[in-house]
């Protein structure tokens, strides 16, 4: 009996991660900020309370080699580029359009991973990348790059594959090295590389937005991720990805609560699609392994 509570609670907590960090798509809807100040001032304050979590919890900070280091740098730079973008793709259009644009970047990873790590490619992903892409087209207006929808639609692509990158870019480094420790340096390289937003953005509005902005960089961010890397003790990596599938449901229901953002029949069906693409994807990486 205490075995299922304890499989139970740790269901309940990996899900408690996914549902803190899909709040980053009401809150970037929420926050009337540019993309680019708001991740900048998110990350500067996940950067303390991460600093703070590492050293309350005496999580090493040392990178061993010079090669690390500049992965950890280019983490950080692929994971602000698929941050801005992703906030630019809820700028433009609503949650549920942003959000199921970004949760292609399995199926993206599922191409990318044979090509980068020069492994077997899956014919079945042909299918699966066929799939995404009706997806898409259901959640897509006309061809025309004045529509917001459809410049949501790419950032999210885009935001998708910045994320692909940085995840496999990060594949061998969680190996070795905390995922805490990993996030910490991560945010820190945004937070200098987005530094001179100050300068352009007037202090007054960026403290008319203090309360989500701390929500973003202490519940989303840090909270949030923690739990989820956290949950790696429990799951496998795949087994989490899977239930994480969940993640774009959550956001749909926080922006129609919050928001009253309402999705259509059509992105309804493109999302059913996208996000079948994925558990679909991770169920064969479960079987594979």
């Amino acid at each position: 009996m205490p075995v299922k509570n304890n499989h139970l609670t740790n269901i309940l907590q990996l899900n408690l991660a996914v549902l803190l960090i899909s709040t980053s798509g009401a809150l970037g809807r929420y926050i009337t900020l540019s993309p680019i100040i708001t991740i900048f001032y998110r990350c500067l304050l996940a950067v303390i309370v991460f600093y703070l979590f590492c050293k309350w919890k005496r999580i090493d900070l040392n990178i061993d080699n010079k090669k690390d280091f500049f992965k950890m740098i280019l983490g950080g730079l692929l994971m602000g580029a698929h941050w801005i973008t992703y906030f630019y793709s809820l700028q433009y259009s609503s949650v549920a359009i942003a959000l199921l644009s970004l949760f292609t970047y399995p199926v993206i990873t599922a191409f990318l991973e044979p090509i980068l790590f020069k492994i077997k490619f899956n014919k079945v992903h042909i299918g699966l990348g066929l799939l995404v892409l009706t997806g898409i087209y259901f959640l897509s207006p006309e061809f025309d790059l004045e529509n917001d929808y459809f410049l949501a639609i790419l950032f999210g692509i885009a935001s998708a594959v910045f994320y692909s990158f940085r995840n496999l870019l990060m594949k061998r480094e969680v190996e070795r090295y905390n995922g805490t420790a990993l996030m910490f340096y991560q945010i820190l390289v945004i937070a200098i590389c987005l530094f001179p937003a100050i300068f352009f953005a007037e202090f007054e509005s960026v403290l008319k937005q203090w309360k989500p902005l701390l929500i973003l960089a202490v519940l989303t961010t840090c909270i949030g991720h923690t739990l989820f890397l956290k949950s790696f003790r429990n799951f496998s990596v795949t087994a989490a990805s899977i239930m994480s599938s969940i993640q774009p449901v959550y956001g749909i229901v926080l922006g129609a609560i919050f928001l009253a953002e309402i999705p259509s029949l059509k992105t309804v069906v493109g999302g059913s699609l996208i996000i079948g693409a994925v558990v679909i994807e991770s169920l064969l990486s479960v079987k594979k392994k």
